[in-house]
């Protein structure tokens, strides 16, 4: 079972990671702080799963990269809702 300051930090991490997608979408100003984590924790699993299909590597631990993947699948994930909410 993690512990609370790993679950903590993850928590942190996934809402910086989606607002910094939220921001490089444009869509910083209608997401909150709630829909910010949701975003970067969902996106870093999206993320991690298109890393590995392109042999890029995993993304784990707390690094760089990990961060970078994070915003990646965050910025796929607010396409594909974009996509979504335009039909």
């Amino acid at each position: 079972m993690p512990e609370v300051s790993n679950i903590i930090v993850w928590l942190i991490l996934g809402g910086i990671s989606g607002w910094i997608a939220s921001m490089i979408a444009g869509k910083d100003a209608s997401m909150g702080i709630v829909a910010n984590i949701i975003v970067g924790i969902i996106g870093a699993f999206i993320g991690g799963w298109v890393a590995g299909l392109l042999g890029l590597g995993p993304a784990t631990g707390l690094n760089i990269w990990s961060f970078i993947v994070a915003i990646g699948g965050a910025l796929i994930l607010l396409w594909i809702i974009a996509l979504v909410r335009k039909r």
